[in-house]
């Protein structure tokens, strides 16, 4: 696997994500890196086969999650173990996707984060549209994820 490096302005911004205490630096760990991002290509496979709009929204969502969770590992970070993890891959999707079409997808990222919160903690569901844009979301960060070099 030959990762693209990340340019100075990524790393950079990385680098204050550790200062700011959101991400540890690790061991990079292409293993781990290449089952999350497996795990985020079952998910993406299974979409299809789901009725349910919520269901999908929240498998879409998870395969999100699963190729922001590749990306750290493959670069050698995590997120730190306080609240806000969900937040804090967020920021680095955003720090990582820094052009179109994936810099747009790691920004709606957070909005998808926040609809989840308000589906999984207030019981106020997502609608078709924003399951639509949940996938489309999860298919852009997954394709951005293989153009950086991860692979499953």
């Amino acid at each position: 696997m030959a990762l693209t490096p990340l340019t100075r302005v990524q790393q950079a911004t990385v680098v204050a994500l550790v200062e700011a205490h959101r991400l540890d630096i690790v061991p990079a760990d292409l293993a781990r890196a290449t089952s999350f991002l497996r795990q985020a290509q079952e998910r993406l496979d299974q979409l299809p086969l789901l009725t349910s709009v919520t269901v999908r929204y929240g498998v879409a969502y998870d395969a999100c999650h699963d190729t922001g969770e590749a990306l750290l590992a493959a670069y050698g970070f995590r997120t730190t173990n306080a609240p806000g993890q969900h937040e804090a891959l967020g920021r680095y999707l955003r720090a990582v996707f820094d052009k179109p079409p994936a810099e747009k997808a790691a920004r709606e990222f957070d909005r998808l984060r926040r609809a989840r919160n308000q589906d999984r903690y207030e019981a106020k569901p997502v609608g078709a549209a924003a399951t639509e844009k949940a996938e489309q979301v999860a298919r852009t960060l997954f394709d951005a994820a293989l153009t950086r070099g991860l692979s499953t």
